[in-house]
């Protein structure tokens, strides 16, 4: 039997975009999966589908990670059923779009707590147990923003940075424990985040975007081979690779120019 049909799967953003296609792939291995999002029609349509596919148990828990207090009761409410989680998916995220002293406040804060800080506490709270019965592992969600300083949307390139880091470290830390860390840093992909982050704007320059179910595919493969990172496309291997040579004043002066926006 393969392991992974024993295997209890949290997911955060589950409702839409990569956080629904990893539910996907990982109810494909015969993996019994918590959902987590805020829109729990979404959610519960899901969990239908993917109890009617693949005869698995889903269950739905509606949560709003911005508050910080939901990672522990989320934590707690599982103890209390008996469920145990053998993989932990930090997808949940968002970004916005503008100057950091133009953008408020409040709305940045909240995004460092959904994309850094409840990613960090959920990891914190659900790991220690992977490590002692020795299986499962994370899968962060990260992007290729964590790779350069994003002028226009600063906060979320340097929350994806943190991901990025910490994924990697995590990653060098569990070295032999049989968990693993796995950082999954997509470029532009086809999902409801640019509508969220840049609302009524629109970028200048309209790149190619990648299906979501492509990107959770890769990501899901490199996490099930117990790799520390995974990059969708060729191409945005190879930008990676430019980027690392070109001076900084370049970089930050390409990233400007992707974020740029107009009405």
């Amino acid at each position: 039997m393969n392991a992974a049909n024993n295997e209890t799967v949290l997911i955060t953003g589950a409702s839409s975009g990569i956080g629904r296609e990893l539910a996907r792939c990982f109810a494909a291995d015969g993996c019994h999966l918590i959902l987590l999002a805020r829109n729990p029609e979404a959610m519960e349509t899901l969990a239908g589908e993917l109890r009617q596919t693949h005869k698995i148990e889903t269950l739905v828990l509606t949560a709003d990670l911005s508050r910080p207090e939901i990672p522990a009761r989320v934590f707690k409410e599982l103890q209390g059923r008996g469920i145990k989680v053998d993989v932990l998916v930090n997808n949940a995220g968002f970004g916005a779009n503008g100057a950091f002293a133009r953008l408020p406040l409040q709305r940045q804060l909240a995004m460092i707590q959904v994309n850094i800080t409840a990613l960090t506490d959920l990891t914190g709270l659900f790991l220690p147990g992977m490590i002692e019965r020795r299986r499962g592992g994370v899968l962060n969600v990260g992007s290729l923003a964590g790779f350069l300083p994003g002028p226009g949307m600063a906060v979320y390139y340097a929350s994806k940075a943190f991901v990025l880091s910490f994924t990697e470290a995590l990653a060098k830390e569990l070295a032999g424990t049989e968990v693993t860390a796995t950082a999954l840093c997509p470029g532009p992909t086809a999902t409801n985040f640019g509508n969220i982050s840049h609302g009524k704007k629109k970028r200048r320059f309209n790149t190619p975007k990648m299906p979501a179910a492509t990107v959770a595919s890769c990501g899901h493969r490199a996490f099930r081979k117990g790799k520390p990172l995974a990059i969708p496309g060729w191409q945005y291997r190879v930008l990676l690779l430019l980027v690392r040579i070109m001076p900084r004043r370049f970089v930050r002066k390409m990233a400007e120019r992707f974020n740029d926006t107009k009405e």
